[in-house]
């Protein structure tokens, strides 16, 4: 079966040239692909690895860095959050034709949908979400300097050019005019955090983007999906999380994601659960949660303008625009400090 993005024999030729222990010939299946990297399961007769390289069309380059993935994960090693083993990295692109990196597989279940979330109890989605929340704080709690990780971004500005990047990023694949998006932008510009704290961030931070143990969906065996990782303010982090609880985001998706729905604890719990977690002041926290919506709002814009240009972005990417308003609207309400 022709795999597009992936030739078997260059990756096992990789593998061995990086001084992987390749036993025999190698078999790869597709996990995922679509909207985000491509992602891969290689396995030989001993040992199974996961193989991520980008889209091979419709490329965001912020959106699919590998090399700050890579470099990531091999930071955390050892630490508090849970990420798999680091075992090679194709920087130059040369195998695949594009950069590549490959980790070991790690065992367990991935929560994507509503029908996988159907597996899990109640007294489970609640817990299992509690310690999501908990493993974030981890994370903020990573000393990043002493992880090697003091030049992975700016921190100093960083929500002020969030504002705005994702407000150019509007002027780039918007597909009608907002009135809302031009109100939003400038209140968010107006409403700019004097001062945040720094510490790594996810960047995409939900439950499909880890691996929970299979038989205890309470223990989060690995958090993946860095691409978008960098250093910057943890409070961004912690909205995205909350605001993807929003049912609007399936639109986004194009499914019935884990991640919204009413079984998990509201928006609210999770941001109670991380202040007790982290330790940290929510100030500003409205800010932070419109902020979220304007992100998410371009998102959705962005995927729809992809999708008309002729890319394939995935099943529903023409409807993923029609979350944008409504994104706007709940980021005008949380600055309004009416609720989001």
């Amino acid at each position: 079966m022709s795999l597009p993005g992936m030739d078997v024999a260059a990756l096992r030729r990789f593998l061995i040239d990086s001084g992987v222990d390749v036993d025999g010939e190698l078999t790869v299946d597709l996990i995922s692909g679509g909207r985000s990297n491509l992602t891969f399961r290689a396995a030989d007769r001993r040992h199974t690895w996961i193989v991520r390289r980008p889209p091979t069309s419709g490329l965001t380059p912020s959106a699919h860095d590998m090399a700050r993935e890579f470099r990531v994960t091999s930071a955390l090693q050892g630490s508090s959050v849970p990420v798999a083993r680091t075992v090679a990295f194709d920087e130059a692109g040369v195998a695949l034709g594009a950069q590549m990196t490959v980790v070991e597989f790690v065992d367990g279940r991935v929560i994507r949908d509503q029908d996988d979330l159907a597996a899990l109890s109640d007294t489970e989605v609640r817990d299992s979400a509690h310690a999501l929340v908990g493993v974030l704080a981890d994370l903020h709690a990573v000393d990043y300097r002493a992880a090697g990780l003091g030049e992975f971004g700016r921190p100093d500005g960083f929500v002020a050019r969030q504002v705005k990047l994702w407000a150019g990023q509007w002027e780039r694949v918007k597909t009608r005019e907002l009135p809302d998006v031009t109100r939003l932008h400038g209140r968010l510009a107006d409403a700019i955090p004097s001062s945040s704290a720094a510490s790594i961030v996810h960047g995409d931070f939900r439950i499909d983007n880890t691996i929970l143990d299979a038989d205890d969906p309470t223990t989060v065996r690995a958090v993946v999906d860095w691409e978008m990782s960098t250093l910057g303010d943890p409070l961004t982090d912690a909205a995205l999380m909350c605001v993807y609880r929003a049912p609007v985001f399936d639109l986004v998706l194009g499914s019935q994601a884990a991640w919204t729905s009413p079984r998990l604890p509201s928006a609210d719990d999770l941001a109670q659960t991380y202040a007790t977690a982290s330790g940290r002041d929510l100030g500003d926290w409205n800010f932070y949660l419109a902020l979220a919506n304007f992100k998410l709002g371009v998102i959705g814009e962005g995927i729809t303008h992809r999708a008309l240009q002729g890319s394939d972005a995935g099943s529903g990417a023409a409807r993923a625009a029609e979350a944008t308003g409504e994104f706007m609207a709940a980021g005008l309400r949380a600055l309004a400090g009416v609720g989001a």
